[in-house]
């Protein structure tokens, strides 16, 4: 049996996926055009991942981000992640976004401030372009200056960073929410 597996499951946005080892989630991602094109892409990213159920303590994962993408305020500081392989820089960006809460927005400038390295804005946005846990580390919480959507690496591209942000009814940092 591999030692990491991964299930895909159903979310109101379409069917996301996990990916787990025994140090915690190795990865997620955001629902493909396809289950087949979800599992390809898992394939490519983690080879040696074979497709299996979830035990209960990831079952709680899928249950936790289900609940975010129906609008429930979860911020799901809880879910264990595995970054092993995650360089240092990387981990601090990863870190501090989990720490902006559901409906609330950075720009990738004051995320850069906020880990000490104010003037690795883009550094932050690489960062954020290869964060292998969307959802779970809510990059799509992170605009470019001046509460412009930036990119967004996920399927479905700032399409998909919108909705992601429309679910949670954003604001911008303290100011109007993005949607009124």
């Amino acid at each position: 049996m591999s030692s990491t597996s991964y299930a895909l499951f159903a979310t109101p946005i379409g069917d996301c996926a996990i990916v787990w080892g025994t140090g915690g989630i190795v990865g997620t991602s955001l629902p493909a055009a396809t289950p087949a094109a979800s599992r390809a892409l898992l394939q490519r990213r983690y080879p040696a991942a074979q497709e299996a159920p979830p035990p209960a303590a990831i079952a709680q994962v899928i249950d936790a981000i289900r609940a975010l993408l129906a609008g429930e305020p979860r911020d799901l500081l809880e879910v264990p992640l595995d970054m092993a392989r995650i360089a240092s820089f990387e981990r601090r960006v990863y870190e501090a976004a989990r720490a902006i809460p559901p409906g609330r927005t950075l720009t990738y400038g004051e995320l850069a401030a906020r880990i000490g390295a104010p003037t690795e804005a883009r550094a932050v946005g690489q960062a954020l372009g290869a964060n292998p846990y969307p959802i779970v580390v809510p990059c799509h919480r992170i605009l470019g200056a001046g509460g412009r959507s930036g990119g967004f690496s996920a399927p479905g591209g700032t399409r998909t960073k919108l909705r992601l942000l429309e679910i949670e009814r954003a604001v911008l940092g303290d100011g109007p929410g993005l949607f009124d």
